[in-house]
């Protein structure tokens, strides 16, 4: 879940549910002053020397609440999830459960759930920690029966897993600046676009920079989402993506708007020179907002294993971590390295994915992962 400090108070009891479509919005006429203006979503604006916006009426002061807690999704819709979390996590869990199948507890037992656990792309020492705190857990409970072992495992994974679990928190700067990361094919944009729709359901103004210039119809594809979230989107064809992100942040100052995240080109933590890009965003960011950006976001491919806990390494010594999104773990049998950065690299993971429905990505609890893991 989101923790804000909100300029206006919540709706009650809000939920993390799809909205009723609301009716098309009437772009208004574009301004002929030279300044840049904000563009709506429904229809890009023709490439210019400068970004092309589109005027929009400025907000209305309100009073700034007590900071504020959004509540959990309500508890059908979090069942739902819970069920699709199990379904997806199904091809890692099989191996580790089928280790508990037989009827006693011997050096077998654990030799088999090590191996199982190594597959799953736990990591060394991570499996190793999991394999001493169960061993206590079974002799300070006196266990004796294979089920109550993998019961245990689960306290032992949560336990380990509880550091990453920490809630995204949006509204102690005005606006939020989140600049979000990854390598080429995690479904950085993708994401984008899903976490743009929990902020917007919570209320929250989002306003999109397009910074991934590079990658062929990055704009178009951001620009969809933006479009299907009624937010607005800051772009410009073959632009310096410091520049476009330098924009977007002075156009969310100006406008008042609660959060804005720029989306920035796929990079190899190897190739130096395209990290060093990345840096000079980050940089170019402060210049436009004094202390952002507030969040960095790195969206890391669940398929990928031992590879993510790499990435993070990497993304976090050069820019700072501040949190991660994990996604397509209902694709892959190695979603067990989350264990490994938790043990490794302990950078906080704000949501999960487990497939491409906006529904399918949603706040990481410990419990429930290892619940689901296990089941």
């Amino acid at each position: 879940m989101f923790s804000f400090f909100k300029k206006k108070a919540p709706p009650p009891e809000p939920v993390y549910s799809m909205p009723p479509a609301a009716p098309a919005i009437e772009p208004p006429a574009p301004a002929s002053a030279p300044e840049p203006v904000v563009a709506p979503p429904p229809q890009a604006a023709p490439p210019a020397a400068t970004p092309v916006l589109t005027e929009l009426p400025a907000p209305v002061p309100v009073p700034v609440p007590a900071a504020a807690t959004v509540a959990p999704a309500a508890a059908p819709v979090r069942q739902g999830w819970l069920d699709r979390l199990r379904s997806g996590l199904r091809k890692t869990g099989a191996s580790i459960t089928q280790v508990f199948t037989g009827t006693r507890i011997d050096d077998a037992l654990y030799e088999e759930l090590e191996a199982a656990l190594l597959m799953a792309d736990t990591g060394v020492k991570a499996t190793e920690f999991l394999l001493q705190d169960l061993k206590r857990r079974v002799k300070e409970h006196k266990a004796t029966d294979p089920q109550q072992v993998k019961a245990l495992l689960a306290d032992a994974l949560t336990e380990l897993l509880t550091p990453l679990e920490k809630a995204l928190v949006v509204g102690e700067h005005q606006p939020t600046v989140m600049m979000v990361v990854g390598v080429n094919g995690a479904g950085k944009t993708t994401s984008i676009g899903k976490l743009t729709r929990h902020l917007a359901e919570a209320d929250q103004s989002v306003l999109l920079a397009a910074a991934d210039t590079f990658r062929a119809a990055a704009r178009e594809q951001l620009g969809v989402w933006a479009d299907r979230n009624r937010v607005e989107i800051v772009s410009q064809e073959g632009a310096d993506p410091a520049a476009v992100s330098f924009d977007a942040v002075s156009a969310g100052k100006a406008r008042g708007r609660d959060v804005v995240i720029a989306d920035t080109a796929g990079r190899l933590p190897t190739q130096i020179h395209l990290m060093e890009e990345l840096k000079k965003i980050r940089r170019v960011i402060a210049k436009a907002d004094a202390g952002a950006p507030h969040e960095v976001l790195l969206v890391v491919d669940g398929n990928t294993g031992q590879n993510a806990l790499m990435q993070v390494r990497a993304f976090d010594d050069a820019l700072q971590l501040t949190g991660l999104i994990v996604t397509k773990l209902d694709g892959t049998a190695k979603g067990g390295v989350l264990a490994a950065i938790a043990r490794e690299r302990p950078v906080p993971v704000y949501f999960i994915g487990v497939g491409e429905k906006l529904e399918d990505l949603e706040t990481f609890k410990a419990r429930e992962f290892a619940q689901a893991l296990l089941a």
